[in-house]
């Protein structure tokens, strides 16, 4: 099992997501312990000469001009999380909150946030465990960061919430006692640092970008598929095309196209009796949405890469100088416009794909037969995969509105402006898990519009497609059958997703053309 150590700085989205998804052992780095140590040190030389600090010795929001009196400040503490664990909704899929538990500690180990390494420690052995607190989705605006959630995921580490054990909600206090685990008695300024931050949004971004840039690989892959049942031309991925329009995903996507379909035997039968001049938008221009979405990726990911190694509470401890300082960088506003952007992005991945869909199931556009059937009335073929395509497209559209472009005030207007980047994160999520299931949908039907395709033109033999789209069909029929009479679609479209989400088709591509980019 791999070993991941936390030094507040180096995490990267990649580490992030496979951590959580291959289980490995997340620790501490030696210099994450000696900064929080300084930073403890610093709040409780404070704490004894009686400084002011916001939500140390005094009340939070609107209540930050109450002062506390010594005595009262691990009950402050405590009450911060009790009263903001006012989540409600369904709860959070559980690799988010996984996500969420090493995100929070990453930036804790930053060593800006005054607390105790062991509270830190105590984070770390919960995500090793594989334990899953219960947090629910909603409640938060993003900005305060994501208060609600963080509160929740405090309050099991306290023993007073709960844990999710084999889908059953069980008492925290009860999990904590079965794995010798004590439950965190907070002090001074550890239940504000604790919450403070921007790490449920942070662990749908990480979640979704990194999935992101694998269904930009999956749908060069199963757009060049759709080339290929279509009989279109390679011609449009010309690179001498792509160098007069250098966007780096505009590129990076022709060039996949290109290989996957090298030494097609589909295109080489109708390379020189073919009418048409030019295929239609959704196969042709394929590089160029295909990679303005990949950019829209990459810039997402930055956005990411930088937040997740961020010190996001407040009051920030700055030991060295000796000061505290009162600041914002709880505020969600990078993420917020990220994930709206990722899923503006991602939703067109779909929405060309769905077109392609489309194409190959009209028979009048594609020359095969209608809905791919091949006794088509009595029986109905692939119509309705693209009517499951159209829907998930639609829902998108919807779902793809801006979060970001809203803002209500929150504690009696205090916080004035709020970035809504959990709504923007959650939504993203939605339209990804979608997404996928559109390009499980165009995987489906590309290999079925195949089976007929390349039996045009070949004399009686069945064409070969190019070496990279040849290597994928091959692996889907092994998996997936020829529909030669309706059956049950949802079964094909299911097996089809776990072949996309299990990496597999990715992996028979890249070992017969070389990495995917």
């Amino acid at each position: 099992m791999s070993q991941l150590f936390l030094d507040g700085n180096s995490l990267t989205v990649e580490n992030a997501y496979l951590a959580e998804k291959n289980r490995s052992k997340v620790s501490l780095s030696e210099s994450a312990i000696k900064k929080m140590g300084r930073s403890r040190d610093q709040v409780e030389k404070w704490l004894a000469s009686d400084e002011v600090i916001y939500g140390v010795t005094t009340g939070f929001g609107e209540f930050a001009t109450v002062r506390i009196p010594h005595e009262k400040i691990k009950e402050l503490q405590i009450n911060l999380i009790r009263s903001h664990s006012a989540g409600t909704g369904d709860p959070l899929p559980p690799e988010i909150v996984r996500l969420i538990i090493l995100l929070r500690a990453n930036a804790l180990a930053k060593g800006y946030s005054g607390i105790r390494p062991q509270v830190v420690q105590q984070f770390l052995k919960v995500f090793n465990l594989n334990l899953v607190p219960f947090i629910p989705a909603k409640g938060s605006v993003g900005s305060s960061g994501d208060l609600v959630q963080l509160a929740h995921l405090v309050l099991a580490l306290m023993g007073e919430g709960k844990f999710f054990v084999e889908g059953k909600l069980v008492s925290a206090k009860k999990i904590l006692r079965e794995h010798r685990l004590t439950p965190l008695n907070l002090t001074a300024k550890e239940g504000l640092a604790l919450v403070n931050g921007t790490q449920m949004m942070g662990a749908f971004a990480v979640h979704c970008t990194f999935e992101a840039v694998q269904l930009a690989k999956i749908f060069d892959i199963t757009g060049a598929l759709s080339v290929e049942a279509l009989r279109g031309t390679d011609v449009a991925f010309d690179e001498r095309i792509h160098k007069l329009r250098p966007y780096k995903g505009q590129q990076t996507s022709a060039r996949n196209v290109r290989r996957l379909l090298s030494k097609s035997e589909i295109r080489k039968s109708h390379l020189h009796n073919d009418p048409r001049v030019q295929d239609a938008y959704s196969l042709r221009c394929m590089p160029q949405v295909h990679g303005a979405v990949r950019d829209t990726i990459e810039f997402c990911q930055r956005q990411v890469s930088v937040e997740i190694n961020s010190a996001t509470d407040n009051p920030l401890i700055f030991a060295e100088d000796g000061v505290h300082l009162e600041g914002g960088n709880f505020h969600g506003e990078p993420l917020a416009l990220a994930c709206d952007y990722l899923a503006i992005g991602l939703s067109e991945f779909a929405n060309i794909s769905e077109r392609r869909i489309e194409r190959m199931v009209n028979g009048q556009l594609s020359g095969l037969p209608k809905f791919l059937s091949e006794d088509g009335g009595l029986n109905s073929g692939m119509m309705i995969a693209q009517y499951t395509a159209a829907s998930l497209v639609s829902e998108n559209k919807m779902l793809s509105h801006p979060a970001s472009v809203d803002s209500i005030p929150t504690s009696a207007n205090q916080e004035d402006h709020n970035s809504m980047g959990s709504i923007a994160a959650q939504k993203c999520f939605q339209v990804l898990e979608n997404v996928w299931r559109v390009a499980a949908i165009e995987l489906l039907v590309s290999c079925q519009a195949i089976d007929f395709s390349r039996n045009i033109g070949g004399n009686g033999k069945a064409l070969k497609c190019g070496a990279g789209t040849e290597a994928v069909y091959q692996l889907v029929r092994r998996k997936i059958k020829h529909l030669g009479r309706d059956r049950v679609l949802h079964k094909d479209i299911e097996q089809s997703l776990d072949l996309l989400k299990s990496g597999e088709v990715i992996q028979v591509a890249e070992k017969a053309v070389g990495r995917l980019e």
